[in-house]
């Protein structure tokens, strides 16, 4: 057994792992944690001797992780297949190419440095979700490790495999310039000579690995990120540009006037593009994104189906998965495309081609083509501090509010809510396509906020005062992220 392990419960979440690297989780906490996949894999595969593929992403301490989940896993009698530096979509990938019975991927996405974690999963395409994570904590804590006899074999130059899979059935016909930028992150070696091979001219941004991030964290969502990309778009003239987060699951999109698209509204952009080739689809979005999926002329016209889920990568990816739907789009920058586009999860870089189709089967510039979406007043997701054990029970009793608020008919400048969706925190909307979000971040110590109004920037402006003076008045919460 690991003398003086430390492992912190709160760092199980919902659909991946995450800690502070030594203060919350020390090289003996990761090595059982190793032990409590491996665990839960041969559980589940029912082989002495699963196929695990890893890998990791470029942070200082990354690399000293991963080697302590190996020797974990292999304790258990699980097979490493070590591909190195890594996206999580190049881990998620692996396990199909090389027909792997599970992964782990060593990141902790855009968090910041000193953070760390892991995505995994066992079925092809799909990570842990919530029932998943439950068991691998309880088997983890409480050491109920199984014995076995592993190995570990380097998988060499499957960055190439990887990066060949998406350019060779990619390519455009249009020459489309595109600033990418990548925040010192590990999308820095996969995206631009992705974006280049399928055609596109590329403006490099912050492409160089660099683990202490100089400038900001590499995420997509972070303001601090899109206005250095607009602001380079626009001095180059570019059509678009992307940002990339840490591990390369999701991008962020700015148009060729330097204005942020928010990513909701490009999966708009693109589910209409399929919906006329793929009609009667069904697309999945969450709790964050826009209220225009369900009215949209185009995809009514193409009989598809927009169904609104939880938020948190592993969430939509299983929707997609049960529903079989055709793709499922995240307000935070996660798309997935299911088959016969993809493999169900999520690609940061896929996701960016296929903006790249959406500009490419266009004779329109890219601001010329978000003027056929109407036009709503979105905030960015705002994320005030509220600690893991008491953000659960905030947003419950707040939950409870807003429905004795709909019940007694109070107004909201001047609006009644007309219904609200309690699938994962509550999203209230009024009668105008208003509406309101109030949840619990699946990981992190805070709530998420987002707001938008089809009617005008005051609206949206009131809907979030009303719900900031709702959270001031539990005493539970701090400062936020960023705020309107």
């Amino acid at each position: 057994m690991i003398q003086n392990m430390k492992i912190d419960p709160y760092g199980f979440r919902e659909y991946d792992a995450r800690w502070l690297y030594k203060k919350d989780i020390d090289e003996g906490g990761i090595e059982n944690l190793g032990k409590g996949l491996g665990t839960q894999i041969k559980n589940h595969t029912h082989k002495n001797n699963p196929r695990v593929v890893v890998g990791h992403d470029y942070r200082s301490y990354s690399e000293e992780i991963k080697a302590a989940l190996k020797r974990g896993l292999i304790s258990t009698g699980c097979n490493i297949e070590d591909i190195g530096l890594s996206l999580s979509p190049m881990v998620y990938f692996a396990q199909f190419n090389l027909d792997a019975d599970a992964i782990a991927m060593i990141t902790a996405s855009h968090n910041e440095n000193g953070w760390t974690g892991v995505k995994m999963g066992i079925k092809k395409g799909l990570t842990h979700a919530p029932e998943e994570m439950k068991e691998l904590k309880d088997i983890t804590l409480n050491q109920k490790f199984v014995e076995g006899k592993g190995s570990e074999k380097k998988i060499e130059n499957f960055q190439k495999v990887y990066k060949e899979n998406l350019i060779n059935k990619n390519k455009i016909k249009k020459n489309i310039k595109a600033v990418v930028a990548c925040g010192n992150g590990t999308a820095g070696i996969f995206a631009p000579d992705i974006l280049r091979g399928i055609g596109c001219e590329v403006i490099e941004l912050d492409c160089n690995l660099d683990w202490s991030f100089p400038k900001y964290n590499p995420n997509p969502e972070d303001l601090e990120m899109l206005h250095e990309i607009a602001k380079v778009v626009k001095e180059n003239n570019a059509d678009i540009g992307f940002g990339f987060d840490g591990d390369g699951d999701r991008v962020g999109v700015i148009d060729n006037d330097g204005n942020e698209i928010f990513s909701d509204k490009i999966g708009l952009l693109i589910a209409r593009n399929l919906s006329k080739k793929y009609q009667n689809s069904k697309f999945i979005v969450d709790v964050k994104s826009t209220g225009l999926y369900t009215k949209d002329k185009i995809l009514l016209k193409n009989n598809c189906e927009t169904i609104y889920w939880k938020t948190g990568h592993s969430h939509i990816k299983r929707k997609v998965n049960n529903e079989n739907a055709l793709a499922g789009f995240e307000k935070s920058g996660h798309f997935f495309f299911n088959q016969p586009l993809g493999h169900g999860y999520d690609d940061g870089i896929n996701s960016a081609i296929h903006v790249c189709h959406l500009l490419d089967n266009h004779d329109k510039k890219m601001s010329e083509i978000m003027k056929d979406i109407p036009i709503t007043y979105q905030t960015p997701t705002m994320a005030p501090f509220c600690k893991d054990e008491e953000k659960y029970l905030v947003v419950e009793n707040l939950v409870k509010q807003i429905e004795i608020l709909k019940e007694n008919k109070e107004k909201i400048d001047d609006q009644l809510i007309t219904n609200i969706l309690t699938v994962n925190g509550v999203r209230f909307s009024f009668e105008d396509g208003s509406w309101g979000l109030i949840r619990a971040s699946s990981n992190k110590p805070s709530l998420v906020i987002v707001t938008e109004s089809p009617t005008s920037e005051e609206r949206k402006i009131k809907i979030f005062n009303f719900i900031d003076d709702l959270l001031q008045k539990t005493g539970k919460i701090g400062e936020y992220d960023q705020k309107i």
